[in-house]
């Protein structure tokens, strides 16, 4: 993933997907190609089409603050679009860890969501590998894969992959085209801070040539930081639940998100819940014994801070 060439594809995506009449432009002439013209955007940030140019064309690579903040305003980008941008023009700024041993899940992490049986749990690591689960996280999203698997690299199931490639998965999400939408906006957001992650560049290459779909998806160059929302499961042992979701991440530069889904008190899905959460057996991974936890909610400041400070 060449960042000068992902800078220029967003730019000129983001340009076609502007009509004169959205910014005030007056549309004079046939247009060849849907969208603003260059000279258009540049006139509208106030940069010379020439300058404007070399940028789309990966040419130019020091821009300023002050003009990439005038192209994202003449572009209409959302938060999460702008955010990207600046991370394609100035890759020297972002700060990147270098992959010299396997990602793991944080100690503190991973108390905090045994701690909390009745509300499922899963933690991902950035290219949306999972890192660990508790139990009813496991059973929610992915019953069919073995509980241990996160523990080892070669077996950490990805959710993205399993959400374009693994039928169950498929299955799972009542409206799967808003949620693939939705997790291939996020990895495009993670992979324009991450130029130089090789892992990610295989994932999204497999994922290109194994399913059409996320091709076409990648192809949008859709952004967005999804923190919290909605999502629509069919179960296949509970039914229909619609469940909250939020995401907490560390204050650190892992790029782990820990993903925690809650009905609404009284709604079907908390029923839903506490049906699936009834026969849950899980275990510690790494002690190896397995035992019956405690239903409940038990969320401390502790557990927090644990896993926001440790």
């Amino acid at each position: 993933m060449g960042t000068h060439s992902e800078l220029g594809e967003f730019l000129r995506v983001r340009r076609a997907a502007l009509q004169p009449e959205d910014v005030g432009v007056l549309n004079y002439g046939i247009r060849r190609v849907p969208g603003l013209r260059r000279e258009e955007l540049a006139m509208l940030a106030g940069v010379s089409t020439t300058y404007y140019t070399r940028l789309e064309q990966g040419l130019s690579t020091n821009a300023s603050e002050a003009v990439i903040d005038a192209i994202a305003r003449a572009l209409n980008l959302s938060q999460d679009e702008r955010a990207h941008l600046f991370d394609l023009a100035r890759p020297g700024k972002t700060k990147r860890r270098a992959p010299s041993k396997p990602d793991k899940v944080r100690p503190g992490t991973l108390r905090l969501i045994q701690s909390m049986p009745g509300t499922p749990a899963v933690v991902l690591g950035r290219r949306s590998e999972v890192l660990a689960w508790n139990a009813l996280g496991h059973r929610l999203v992915a019953g069919h894969v073995d509980f241990s698997a996160p523990e080892a690299p070669s077996t950490r199931p990805n959710m993205t992959r399993l959400l374009f490639l693994d039928d169950h998965t498929r299955e799972l999400y009542a409206r799967w085209p808003e949620e693939a939408a939705r997790a291939v906006a996020s990895l495009r957001l993670v992979a324009g801070k991450s130029a130089d992650d090789q892992e990610l560049a295989s994932l999204v290459g497999e994922l290109t040539l194994k399913s059409q779909e996320f091709a076409k998806l990648w192809a949008k160059l859709s952004v967005e930081n999804c923190m919290s929302g909605v999502k629509y499961l069919q179960h296949p042992e509970v039914g229909y639940l619609e469940l909250n979701f939020e995401v907490l991440t560390p204050p650190d530069e892992s790029g782990h998100r820990v993903l925690l889904y809650a009905a609404d008190p009284g709604s079907p899905a908390a029923t839903a819940l506490q049906l699936l959460q009834g026969d849950v057996v899980s275990f510690v991974p790494g002690v190896g014994s397995q035992h019956q936890q405690t239903a409940g909610l038990i969320m401390v400041d502790g557990a927090l801070e644990q896993m926001l400070g440790n």
